[in-house]
């Protein structure tokens, strides 16, 4: 279990670092909203009130309410999985998840929006804009993924 929570505070101090970074980037700038990298990565400044992809992007202190309570229930959840989990990738991928979670929790209830700053493109096409926690929970699904498919069960 503490492989996990390790992980887990990793990724919220991690998460919460590049997001204190990023707000301080951007403020120095000037309001320029976009700072070219790479010719396929800026850093963008956005504030994310809603869910995945912007979904339910509209009423801030209703969904800080409700994706507060919802994330802390999947957090417990979670938690009770990683207490039983004896299997070194699943802990690791449930610490990211985890960790991911609180970190966007704790954007919600500071800031009222998860804020949001890697943007990868391919000329044009942009995807969704994300941060650290965001892609913490994504590798952990991933890994719980992986090993849900490719893990072989003991012989009996």
């Amino acid at each position: 279990m503490w492989f996990g929570l390790i992980i887990a505070i990793f990724v919220i101090v991690a998460d919460q670092a590049t997001k204190a970074w990023i707000l301080g980037f951007f403020a120095a700038r000037s309001g320029e909203p976009v700072a070219v990298v790479a010719p396929f990565f800026n850093l963008v400044l956005t504030g994310n009130r809603g869910m995945s992809f912007g979904l339910f992007n509209t009423n801030a202190a209703m969904n800080t309410a409700i994706f507060t309570v919802l994330a802390a229930a999947i957090v417990v959840a979670l938690l009770v999985w990683l207490r039983r989990a004896h299997n070194p990738v699943i802990r690791l991928a449930l610490g990211l998840i985890i960790g991911g979670a609180i970190g966007n929790v704790i954007d919600r209830l500071i800031r009222g929006a998860v804020v949001d700053f890697l943007d990868f493109h391919l000329g044009n096409w942009h995807w969704y804009a994300f941060n650290v926690a965001d892609a913490a929970i994504c590798l952990g699904v991933i890994a719980l993924l992986l090993d849900g498919l490719l893990a072989r069960p003991k012989a009996a």
